[in-house]
């Protein structure tokens, strides 16, 4: 019988379902990190909130360890990547909180507009100082959201309902859904310029760490009011801090700090800042949900293998898996390579299936292009996760079959539609069953694609190739493949080349600069 341990306070209903399920459960929360190492080798899986913190080390422990249930969406507090390589399942709960976090949003503007907690510390120290605390409405204000995902949408729409002119800021947000949401879809900028409210609900990643910095709020209209119910590390507390002490930024309310327990912070000692202790998800109700629901995916998992909510790896069975696994490979390939060089919001996605691969589970395929597509920007997406996070960023998925066409036994294309473009890139796999990129935006060439790449589409003129190696090898980077395609005789190309360290800023800068460069771009994989 497989065994669970239980790590941190949870809904007793989650003990139940493990237990109604056939699976072995001991509920042990508040173990120090060492108790948890000691501990960790006797269960099949663990269920935790946000207080244990399952660290490579402690993970490395978990001999006999399957599956990590993480009761809620976020798993800043789990070395993903050690439990990759571990062979564990990492689950998590995505969408159970998201009404409680949006209300907490909505709740903190409403308290920062009339300056309820200042209010009520006065009140009930027999000051009775009605003059001193003049509030702001909010009808008719514009609420900035920056990241229009699940929660974010929910915030807009009680946005509406307050009569406010809401703007929206999603790199992966489409016109059509922005048009259903009822929200103004607008760039990080314009929305900075113009919000009278700013509230945050993006992942943390390096492309929105920081992003309220003081730059950010240097652009922000006088008397701005900010809340962030997200992740700590999207504001830089220092920056804000300054901006409140001149008064440029009026109010702030946090749930999330850089350092968390947030103990001490100097923000707290400011009369216009609002704190509390990462509440977002801290309902009854949100707390029941997320607790059976990881209950019942880590159960379902250790019973019969089925796979929900993982960020890790795909949902498949065993039999299919096996299979699978190459042209899910390929799949992931070609999403992150089109991922990465998307830039404006995507409406459509098109996936192509011919010859063999037309014949699989294309269902799975398309989430894992889809997850390799979205990730560059969106952390938390994984292979079940992402078909959902594109139903609510509006993008229109689609996948079409067929008998093999040319000279591929099976060929994949992805072609990504945004607002300015269409791009696609297909691929394939040989009788070694590695991926191969076979063709970029119709362009033809072949290529396997290495961990550090670099893409640059250019002109076809002479003397490119060698200026850009000499560049290369002057700066110290190792060229491993270098793959070449042309549109025709002078027309458009494209170079792929495989290098051995990741490609700095400032050489790409200097590959930028090469005469006949239209694009560059450092690939990752």
């Amino acid at each position: 019988m497989p065994k669970v341990l239980i790590a941190d306070a949870m809904s007793e209903r989650a003990a139940e379902i493990f237990r109604e399920r056939g699976v072995e459960v001991d509920v042990i929360t508040g173990l120090k990190p060492d108790a948890l190492r000691a501990a960790i080798g006797n269960y099949d899986g663990v269920a935790i909130r946000s207080s244990s913190k399952l660290t490579a080390e402690i993970i490395a422990a978990g001999k006999k360890l399957r599956v990590i249930g993480r009761a809620g969406i976020g798993v800043d507090n789990v070395d993903v990547p050690a439990a990759t390589a571990q062979g564990i399942v990492v689950m998590n709960t995505p969408h159970g909180n998201a009404i409680t976090t949006a209300e907490h949003a909505i709740s903190l503007m409403l308290a920062l507009a009339r300056q309820i907690p200042e209010a009520n510390l006065s009140t009930k120290a027999g000051k009775w100082e009605k003059n001193r605390f003049m509030g702001v409405e909010v009808t008719s204000k514009a609420l900035g959201i920056i990241g229009c995902g699940n929660i974010g949408a929910i915030v807009a729409d009680r946005g509406r309902g307050l009569r406010m002119k809401v703007l929206a800021y999603d790199p992966f947000l489409s016109s059509e859904r922005a048009r259903d949401l009822g929200v103004e879809q607008v760039d990080l900028e314009a929305l900075l310029r113009r919000a009278d409210f700013i509230s945050l609900h993006t992942p943390l990643t390096d492309q929105t760490r920081n992003i309220i910095d003081a730059a950010a709020i240097a652009k922000m209209k006088p008397g701005v009011r900010i809340i962030n119910c997200a992740r700590g590390g999207l504001v830089v507390e220092k920056d804000l801090l300054a901006a409140l002490q001149s008064g440029h930024v009026a109010a702030a309310a946090l749930d999330v700090f850089e350092v968390e327990p947030a103990t001490a912070n100097p923000l707290f000692a400011h009369e216009n800042v609002i704190a509390t202790p990462h509440l977002g998800a801290s309902t009854t109700e949100a707390q029941e949900n997320v607790a059976l629901q990881v209950a019942e995916q880590m159960a379902d998992f250790l019973i019969s293998g089925a796979v929900v909510n993982a960020l890790n790896m795909p949902s498949l069975s065993a039999e299919e898996a096996a299979i699978l696994t190459p042209y899910m490979l390929l799949a992931e390939q070609l999403g992150k390579f089109a991922g990465q060089l998307t830039e404006e919001g995507i409406r459509e996605v098109e996936l192509e299936y011919e010859g063999v691969v037309a014949d699989l589970n294309t269902k799975a395929l398309t989430s894992m292009a889809l997850c390799g597509l979205l990730t560059p920007l969106l952390s938390n997406v994984n292979v079940v996760s992402a078909p959902a996070v594109a139903r609510e960023r509006g993008i229109r998925v689609s996948e079409t079959k067929g008998p093999q066409q040319g000279a591929y036994h099976t060929y994949m294309r992805l072609t990504v539609v945004t607002e300015k473009q269409r791009r696609s890139v297909a691929g394939t796999l040989f009788a070694d069953q590695k991926p191969r990129i076979i063709q970029v935006k119709g362009i033809e060439l072949e290529a396997e694609l290495g961990l550090h790449m670099l893409y640059v589409t250019n002109e076809d003129k002479p003397g490119f190739i060698g200026r850009l190696g000499t560049l290369l090898g002057e700066a110290g980077v190792n060229i491993a493949t270098f793959h070449l395609g042309r549109e025709k005789a002078q027309g458009n190309a494209i170079a792929l080349i495989e290098v051995d360290e990741p490609i700095s800023d400032a050489v790409l800068a200097k590959v930028r600069a090469i005469p006949l460069v239209v694009r560059a771009k450092a690939l990752n994989f």
